[in-house]
């Protein structure tokens, strides 16, 4: 079975995206060209920023047909997590709000990238 653990976003400044990545994440990358950043983690996942002005084959889709979703403990954890992103200069696209699976919100990064923040609803007891 094939498990992606590599995930890689195109965006129009590496550097930018770096910074703001790496005060999300709160560390640095591992990797860091002009045209390419990477982070990895303790999982062993990775997430790479890539310029879309370089990539080849050259991109052809645009930002926000998917997202990167980051769990949290709880709900109050949502909430200063989006207010963070703002106070970063993201743009909020959704304010926190209850859905079906639990309370969630979403910021964009720069290049329109999805981040969700969300705390799933406590199951039925």
């Amino acid at each position: 079975m094939l498990v992606p653990p590599f995930t890689i976003l195109y965006v129009s400044n590496p550097a930018r995206s770096a910074r703001i990545y790496r005060e999300l994440f709160g560390r640095p990358p591992v990797e860091e060209s002009p045209t390419f950043v990477m982070f990895v983690f303790e999982s062993g996942a990775k997430l790479a920023l890539w310029s879309s002005a370089t990539v080849e084959p050259a991109v052809t889709q645009c930002a926000g047909a998917m997202e990167l979703a980051f769990p949290q403990p709880d709900e109050a954890s949502v909430d200063s997590g989006l207010a963070e992103c703002q106070a970063r200069g993201l743009t909020i696209i959704q304010q926190p709000i209850r859905m079906e699976f639990g309370y969630t919100g979403m910021a964009l990064d720069p290049d329109g990238h999805r981040l969700r923040l969300y705390c799933l609803a406590a199951e039925p007891g």
